[in-house]
Order: structure tokens, then sequence, then C-alpha cells
């Protein structure tokens, strides 16, 4: 049984080290993946964690790769963990939801039914009064994270469906007004305390 996994055998060669291969490039164009995204949100910390795993990972593949030139499966088992790394890199990060987003809802003028219902969610909310083609608009801006956007939506929706909004990345937000979250624990209520102090 050891024989089949000792590197010079056959199966090793063409089976285990293209799998091996494929595995690791999943892991590192994942963790590369979240980087980028997190260098993007400002997460300064936790990027450069991120960079050093997926350099040691994909040195490990390379010379994998380096030293079985001749084996072709190796090439693709590379390029579809490759492949297989960014789908689940965003994957996870678009369950993660990290960071936050403003909302910019252009409106007629008459716009009390919407801002009413983002305040009742617990959504900070500004208005201000602008001039689209077709005469006076109102302009709402509400900053939400991005794990309560589905719901800002569908506000949007019951109260103003033919309202034209658009959604943009913030990088940093101070002193926002945020819905209240249902924390399972103290621990998680001190936390955020504290990073507010």
């Amino acid at each position: 049984m050891s024989a089949l996994f000792s590197p010079d055998s056959e199966i090793f060669s063409w089976v285990i080290l293209p799998i091996l291969i494929f595995v690791s490039r999943i892991f590192d164009v994942t963790l590369g993946t979240l980087r980028i995204i997190f260098v993007s949100r400002g997460k300064k910390h936790l990027a450069p964690i991120l960079g050093f795993f997926e350099v040691f990972i994909w040195i490990i593949a390379i010379s994998q790769i380096m030293q079985n030139l001749n084996n072709f499966l190796c090439y693709i088992a590379y390029a579809g963990g490759f492949a297989m790394g960014n789908f689940i890199g965003l994957a996870v990060e678009e369950k993660l939801a990290i960071g936050i987003q403003m909302v910019r809802i252009i409106v007629p003028k008459d716009e009390a039914c919407l801002k009413q219902k983002l305040s009742d969610a617990g959504y900070g909310v500004t208005v201000v009064d602008g001039q689209g083609a077709n005469g006076e608009v109102k302009i709402i801006y509400t900053i939400v994270k991005r794990k309560s956007i589905e719901d800002v939506l569908k506000i949007i929706n019951e109260c103003a469906p033919k309202a034209f909004y658009s959604i943009e990345d913030a990088r940093t937000v101070t002193r926002g007004v945020f819905p209240e979250a249902h924390r399972s624990n103290n621990f998680e209520l001190l936390w955020q305390r504290l990073k507010h102090k």
C-alpha cells in the first residue's frame, strides 16, 4: 500500500500529485481572492496574513510542477485549481458579506413612505432635494452593511418600485445609523461597544 503513495510510483505521479496540486491551487487562489477583496475594503491587518499563506501554498504547488514538467496532468490540475479557486473565493466572500455600502435612491418629490420605512427599519436616512429631467426629485442616501442590502432593496421595491437607485462600496464609515442586530451572547455585545469607544 505504501508503494502506491511513493513519489516514484505511477499512481502518485498521475493521480495523487495532480489532485494535490489542484487542491493547493484552490486554497491559494481562494486566499488570494479574499486578500484582494479585504485590501479593497481596508482590512489592512487581515490581508497580510492571507497573503503569507497564499504565497506559501503557491510555492509548494509550483515546486511540484517544476519537478514534474513532463506530467501534463499537473498543468491541467494547476489551471483547474486556479479557476475553481476564483469561483470559491468569490462565493466565500459573498457569504461573508464584509463591508458597508451606500445606497442612493432617486424618487419623485413625495418620498415620505420610503423614508419612513427605512427609518422604521433602523437605517439612517439623508434626503436631499434635486432636479431631474421630469421635474423635482428627492435623493435619499442610506449607508448599510452588505448583509442588509437585500432588506433595503425589498423596502425600495415595496415603497417606490419605479425608483432609480445605485449601490456603491463605502470604504470607511464613522458614526452611522444601523439596525440593531440580535446578538447571541454578551461577548459580542461587549466587543461592539469597545470598538465604538
